[in-house]
């Protein structure tokens, strides 16, 4: 009796409001509107598939937020960085900037190097220079010391470093020449150690690479160094120093663009292949080669000023990079995509959708608070989608029924795309106790009044 007395109650309002013409319209879904057609999709574990199907390519954020700056620390004089950590995604194209092309220079013998002196196979010649060789019998080399010179059995000291082959030649010839003997030899370079290229970051061997009778071009030092391995070339930038100045290439570009790929490269410079747009790893890398090139100090601590200044005011550029992007978007002056929240949710709005990444209808409505089960009917949550191009008269509701809470794992996959609309209906229970709330204030108003139109 007392809950068919409680519907007869709620009955008999209904008519009393209805035939006073206080009525609550609440929204719900409905499959024809304004001239859509709506059509209601079920979230299911494969119906979700296909509403992620329809093609959506994050915004991304500029390439200064993906450059890291800040303060950096000499490394050791002969350690490389350690590669940059962390996947990469595409970005927007680096800028190429190249020195200008030089004509390749002869090679000139160096501290370090190691000539070895080639004579004939004739007893006269062999007995004539007598122990020359017998100093180094196994390599039948000679270093050249820190004064720059060889040291020859029985002739004494030659300079040959700052030589070319040639010229390092004809003064062996002339102290041969000069102690009676016979000069039939030959001299060639057996080991380039004197001038080198470092190559580090995303290579297969990072190290050093050493000059040699034979020009080195930028493509070949990065073949002896096992190649680039950075996956996504388009965003992996190839940064040369040389003589205080940065110069820099996207990876993609080496093996298309002849001018890259034949760079003549020059004792000292340094090669860093940074994926990951870190401008610290790369400045501890040529702090580092700088060093190891041996240069005299006041040389190399110009050398440092100036790759220090060089690395400051692309750091600048960065920041007003990135603070002008942050000013435009907190005018709302740059393009973003959005999604609207409607109905029984926390916070009705608009919310913006991240930069370079897929968002999901749990992340845009349990970031903003999700919504309170004793107003919003967890059987009736929307995903309101419009159509597109030539359906854009067409509309997709897709319907998640949340009343089983293993289905909201739905909701992790269900991807957003712009202009979405995330409804949720009112509970049955609620449009009744709002209409009541709003309606009898009105009704007992009116009897107060003496308003003859209530019934």
């Amino acid at each position: 009796m007392h809950h068919s007395g409680l519907r007869a109650l709620f009955l008999g309002t209904s008519l009393v409001l209805v035939g006073c013409g206080v009525t609550y319209n609440s929204p719900t879904v409905q499959t024809q509107a304004a001239g859509l057609d709506v059509k209601v999709m079920p979230i299911t574990a494969s119906s979700v598939k296909q509403a992620n199907s329809a093609p959506y390519v994050p915004l991304s954020l500029p390439d200064a937020f993906y450059a890291e700056a800040g303060g950096a620390s000499l490394r050791g004089a002969a350690t490389l960085p350690d590669i940059p950590d962390g996947p990469t995604q595409s970005r927007e194209s680096i800028a190429t900037k190249l020195p200008d092309q030089i004509a390749p220079q002869r090679y000139r013998i160096g501290i370090g190097d190691v000539v070895m002196l080639v004579t004939k196979s004739t007893t006269s010649t062999i007995e004539e220079l007598g122990g020359l060789l017998s100093a180094q019998t196994q390599r039948k080399g000679f270093t050249v010391r820190d004064n720059g010179m060889i040291a020859l059995p029985d002739i004494g000291q030659i300079k040959v470093a700052g030589n070319t082959l040639e010229d390092a030649e004809d003064a062996v010839f002339q102290a041969l020449v000069a102690k009676n003997i016979d000069p039939a030899f030959s001299l060639e370079i057996a080991e380039f150690n004197s001038q080198h290229v470092a190559v580090g970051g995303k290579v297969a061997r990072a190290g050093l690479v050493p000059l040699t009778l034979k020009p080195l071009r930028l493509g070949d030092a990065l073949a002896q160094a096992g190649g680039v391995i950075a996956v996504d070339k388009e965003a992996t930038a190839i940064r040369l120093y040389r003589d205080g100045t940065l110069y820099q290439m996207p990876a993609s570009a080496v093996p298309s663009n002849a001018e890259a790929r034949n760079l003549t490269l020059l004792p000292g410079d340094a090669i860093y292949v940074d994926e990951s747009y870190n401008l610290d790893r790369a400045l501890a890398f040529y702090e580092a080669q700088i060093t190891a090139i041996g240069l005299k100090r006041g040389a190399r601590l110009q050398a440092l000023t100036e790759l220090k200044a060089e690395m400051s005011v692309q750091r600048d550029a960065l920041d007003e990079r990135r603070a002008n992007f942050s000013t435009r978007r907190e005018l709302d002056a740059e393009t973003r995509d959005y999604v609207y929240l409607a109905g029984e949710v926390a916070q009705q709005g608009r919310v913006a959708l991240p930069y370079g990444r897929q968002a999901s209808l749990a992340d845009v409505l349990y970031d903003e608070g999700g919504f309170d089960t004793r107003t919003g009917d967890p059987a009736q949550i929307y995903v309101i989608r419009p159509g597109t191009g030539t359906d854009d008269t067409k509309v997709t509701a897709w319907h998640l029924d949340a009343t089983n809470v293993v289905n909201i794992t739905l909701a992790t996959r269900m991807q957003m795309r712009p202009n979405d609309i995330v409804f949720i209906e009112e509970q049955p229970i609620t449009k009744w106790s709002r209409a009541f709330e709003q309606a009898f204030p009105i009704l007992i108003n009116k009897s107060v009044n003496g308003d003859s139109s209530v019934p």
